[in-house]
């Protein structure tokens, strides 16, 4: 695959800092308070959450302009579940809430976010790796 753009970030582990190569990026890292840290700083799930809403919401566009469907007034929320994995380490889990307008209820939204589901890097990126759960709102 040739890459239309490269991201590149350094971090320095859970409590820490994360600083993309153009500084755009800079925050302050700290495990949550669920997970004995200060809760002084985002985590990489939250990172990872903000990373897919806006990475679906995006696909979820194109693929409405497709389908010439108006999306303008959808959201979308993930939710980045961290939890054991049974073998000693810990895996991941999303739900995606995908909040459409009243015209897109019922089978045309849930066709939209299903196609949408397709498209989007971050969900064939994480298909067959970790649940990832739709719900449209």
């Amino acid at each position: 695959m040739s890459s239309l753009y490269t991201a590149i970030a350094t971090a320095s582990g859970r409590e820490g800092r994360a600083v993309s190569s153009d500084g755009r990026l800079d925050v302050t890292l700290a495990p949550p308070k669920e997970l004995g840290g200060t809760g002084a700083g985002t985590n990489p799930e939250q990172l990872f959450a903000a990373g897919y809403a806006a990475c679906f919401a995006s696909a979820l566009n194109l693929v409405a302009k497709r389908m010439e469907a108006d999306v303008s007034e959808a959201s979308v929320t993930a939710e980045v579940g961290l939890g054991s994995n049974g073998d000693g380490g810990f895996a991941l889990s999303v739900t995606l809430r995908v909040e459409l307008p009243d015209h897109l209820q019922g089978e045309a939204g849930r066709a939209l976010v299903e196609a949408t589901h397709q498209v989007c890097p971050y969900s064939n990126a994480t298909r067959g790796n970790i649940p990832v759960e739709l719900v449209i709102e």
